[in-house]
């Protein structure tokens, strides 16, 4: 679709792209990359990634360096987006400041420019990144999540939450401000709930959860093993993630343990649990302690527990 380059966006065409409009609209003589071009180099960056790595003696790091990549976009798109920010900062500052000068007048035009070409440079940092995410996963089975802090979403993959951030903006929507947005449903599983049966059964239950609350968020720690799958299932159906990591720096071995606590402060409808593997093989052992405390302190709390290792209806 062809787009006029004006100064205003009322005489630009509307796409069915966001960011194509947003882009289209700012003026620059230069013409951005569309949508779908970003979204086809993330692709293609990581399938050439890939393919180069496998089979080589390269491949015993290959989750390293796939992660590097995807996160080399999310730094970027972080720092653009710092900048946009401290540009949207400039511009409060010189109209509550204005003076009606010509000088001033330019200064903030200047500031605004700065600040809408940020927003559509960290969006395409954040399309690549997705992009690139979706193709690891579907090219090697993983899943990669943000290392720290939130991650918006685009039309790719789902926002990403820490969970810090969403129990303080519960608390805010109980004093009457920000509505953090649905449901919550809190899963933790055995790190060895890894197979195809396991995963079958997460995937069932979770689906359950979202047909009781269809507009739901999942909340785990992002361990290994059962919790991978469940942000992978969370990944493919668009559903909002909330991660409450394991701090094992400040709180030692406890930090599974926090991470729970975490889990319990965002309020979650119900909170599902995996302890052990489906599979007869991986199931031999103690039960996973972190999943069964969960469970434990769900029911403390008077929310509602619900065990997966029988298959939900």
């Amino acid at each position: 679709m062809t787009h006029f380059k004006t100064a205003s966006s009322a005489f630009t065409p509307k796409s069915d792209s966001a960011f194509d409009d947003l882009s289209a609209s700012l003026g620059d003589q230069r013409p951005h990359p569309t949508e779908d071009a970003l979204v086809q180099l993330g692709r293609a960056l990581m399938t050439e990634l890939v393919d180069m790595i496998s089979d080589t003696a390269l491949e015993d790091y290959q989750t390293i360096i796939g992660e590097a990549l995807i996160g080399a976009f999310h730094s970027a798109a972080g720092r653009i987006e710092r900048d946009a920010d401290r540009a949207r900062d400039t511009m409060r500052s010189l109209d509550r400041d204005f003076d009606g000068s010509e000088a001033a007048d330019t200064e903030l035009q200047e500031a605004t420019a700065k600040a809408r070409a940020g927003d559509a440079a960290t969006q395409a940092c954040e399309l690549i990144r997705d992009a690139a995410s979706e193709t690891w996963t579907v090219a090697t089975g993983e899943v990669w999540t943000a290392w720290r802090g939130s991650r918006r979403g685009t039309h790719l993959t789902a926002a990403q939450l820490e969970a810090k951030q969403a129990i303080r903006a519960i608390r805010n929507r109980k004093s009457g401000e920000a509505d953090p947005g649905g449901p919550v449903v809190a899963f933790r599983g055995a790190p060895t709930a890894d197979s195809s049966e396991d995963a079958g059964r997460i995937f069932d239950a979770l689906n359950w959860a979202k047909q009781e609350w269809p507009d739901m968020a999942l909340a785990t720690t992002g361990a290994k093993g059962s919790e991978k799958l469940a942000i992978k299932w969370a990944q493919q159906k668009g559903v909002k993630l909330i991660l409450a990591r394991a701090d094992f720096d400040t709180h030692g071995k406890a930090a599974p343990f926090r991470a729970n606590d975490e889990l319990i402060a965002l309020e979650p409808e119900v909170c599902l649990t995996l302890v052990h593997s489906v599979d007869r093989a991986r199931a031999e052992g103690r039960p996973f302690g972190p999943a069964l405390n969960l469970g434990q302190k769900a029911m403390e709390n008077g929310m509602r527990h619900m065990s997966i290792k029988a298959r939900v209806a």
